[in-house]
């Protein structure tokens, strides 16, 4: 290779390292920070005793579930998605920060994901990550994921040592109980000076059990399967609201 030949590989060598890192420098960094709550009181897990709207007393001792497939909506209709899945666990504090990386810069108008597995993922057998079964959120007889986990006690439960266990999951058709939930924002937007943010949420666990179906203990103790399912899901759903932003410069 000619001294010419070779400068010119060098020139284009640099020039791409230079396009990737200006590339690099117009992305954002978003935050996702959840908090649980059950109605006006923080989740506390094994400690508190909550009353549920049927004014029955319960405790939780595990509270995890699957967020995947985030979209924000910037002011000129442009869509960013991550296909990124999470497992929320309040028994692991880092769990509940989120980060959705290489974000573009621009404004944007709302923020959407879903609470579950999409169906490539559920038929795509055991993974790696947040979907590996080491997370005890797989059915291996259904070959398929557990999308929220709720487990609990309550003196009204009829079960064994009074337990509540909620284990909802299920895509296909009328048992599908995969949920998108969108919430609107007011002010979020990514510059080369704000290039990482943070949005606040919170999740009210006493919404899993109340928002459309009201959940009896007495009468419904345990969900495990498809039956009953798609009502708790139409009721996680509401769960989130959105509290607040961050600009981080």
């Amino acid at each position: 290779m000619g001294s010419g030949s070779l400068l010119r590989v060098i020139y284009l060598v640099i020039l791409s390292g230079f396009s990737f890192f200006l590339s690099a420098q117009n992305k954002g960094q978003l935050e996702l920070a959840i908090s649980h709550v059950v109605g006006s009181l923080p989740l506390k897990l094994d400690s508190t005793s909550y009353t549920n709207t049927l004014h029955q007393t319960f405790t939780i001792s595990k509270f995890k579930y699957y967020l995947g497939q985030f979209q924000l909506m910037q002011d000129n209709g442009k869509v960013f998605q991550s296909d990124l899945y999470f497992l929320v666990n309040e028994d692991e504090q880092q769990s509940k920060h989120l980060i959705l990386e290489n974000i573009p810069f621009g404004n944007f108008t709302s923020l959407s994901f879903i609470l579950g597995v999409d169906s490539l993922h559920n038929c795509s057998g055991a993974q790696s990550g947040a979907l590996d079964p080491v997370n005890a959120m797989f059915w291996a007889w259904n070959s398929g994921y557990i999308f929220l986990k709720l487990e609990g006690s309550s003196p009204v439960s009829p079960l064994p040592a009074h337990i509540l266990e909620y284990h909802i999951g299920g895509y296909k058709n009328a048992n599908n109980c995969i949920r998108k939930i969108y919430l609107p924002l007011k002010d979020l937007k990514f510059t080369e000076k704000d290039s990482r943010q943070s949005l606040y949420l919170e999740a009210d666990v006493l919404k899993v059990l109340m928002s459309n179906t009201p959940v009896d203990f007495e009468k419904l103790p345990s969900v495990t399967d498809f039956h009953n399912a798609p009502g708790i899901a139409d009721n996680y759903k509401e769960m989130f609201k959105l509290l607040t932003s961050k600009h981080e410069n």
